[in-house]
């Protein structure tokens, strides 16, 4: 799995990561969406990688995935910040058009 960060993600993370968090998480949020197979692809900072994660290639910030939620995402991806929000995308088409900035503080 790879994923490329623009510049102005890249600059909008870094802007927001006050905790000099280590690591970019994709994660597959199933909060209030139902089931576990119900929800939307997105990111967050934290600090550790824990024993269920996988590296995600990714040359800007060392970025990783659950390894069950891994299924959720496409082989190559790209994140991107588009006017006030995150959008991660594939060749395949979008994931997840709007990831608020909160988002990668969760």
């Amino acid at each position: 799995m790879e994923l490329t960060i623009t510049e102005s993600a890249i600059d909008k993370i870094k802007e927001l990561n006050h905790n000099n968090y280590k690591y970019l998480l994709l994660r597959y949020d199933t909060v209030e969406c139902g089931c576990g197979v119900n929800g939307v692809p997105t990111i967050s900072l934290v600090e550790q990688a824990e024993e269920s994660h996988i590296e995600v290639e990714n040359l800007a910030i060392p970025t990783i995935v659950d390894k069950m939620q891994s299924v959720f995402f496409a082989e190559n991806m790209k994140l991107d910040f588009v006017g006030a929000t995150f959008r991660l995308s594939s060749p395949e088409g979008i994931l997840n058009p709007f990831i608020p900035t909160t988002n990668i503080l969760d």
